[in-house]
């Protein structure tokens, strides 16, 4: 098996049709000039722990949560334009294949986006397993709260 893969597309169908409650969301944090938060979303602990801190991260202000597949394959819905029209973009990825933001850089310009790997945050914490279901609950929890609570650190630091 290949150690790398060299730039690729796919193609994706097209869709009719909005998400009403994702049109709702973005209008709403279009109005109020919130900074969207996108995150992996994979099966995987890592994942699950970025997913978990994303949350948290975008109950503080001035974040709000994106959704990324609204974002990236309805290119015609509010999600996009809000996500793509933001002055900053937080990107959380749980792990070194950085997907989320191996694709918000192409669709999003590169120096809107603010881009996080959690895995140096928590130490590398659950490498060797790969179902989130195989950690404790409270466990992705606290991890999840503690990389969330340096992501914030970062952020706020990173303003000024």
């Amino acid at each position: 098996m290949a150690k790398s893969t060299p730039d690729f597309s796919i193609k994706v169908s097209g869709i009719k049709g909005l998400c009403p409650a994702g049109e709702v969301h973005a209008k709403k944090v279009i109005a109020e000039k919130r900074i969207p938060v996108l995150s992996c979303e994979g099966p995987c602990i890592r994942g699950e722990i970025a997913r978990l801190a994303a949350n948290i991260v975008a109950d503080e202000a001035p974040y709000a949560r994106a959704c990324y597949a609204e974002t990236f394959l309805v290119p015609h819905s509010s999600m996009t334009a809000w996500v793509k029209g933001a002055e900053k973009v937080v990107v959380i990825d749980g792990c070194f294949l950085k997907c989320i933001g191996r694709i918000a850089e192409n669709v999003i310009d590169k120096e809107k986006i603010t881009w996080i790997d959690t895995n140096p945050i928590h130490n590398y914490k659950y490498l060797d397993v790969m179902l989130y279901t195989d950690v404790p609950e409270d466990a992705r929890n606290d991890v999840a709260r503690k990389v969330a609570d340096k992501i914030l650190e970062k952020l706020r630091k990173d303003q000024g």
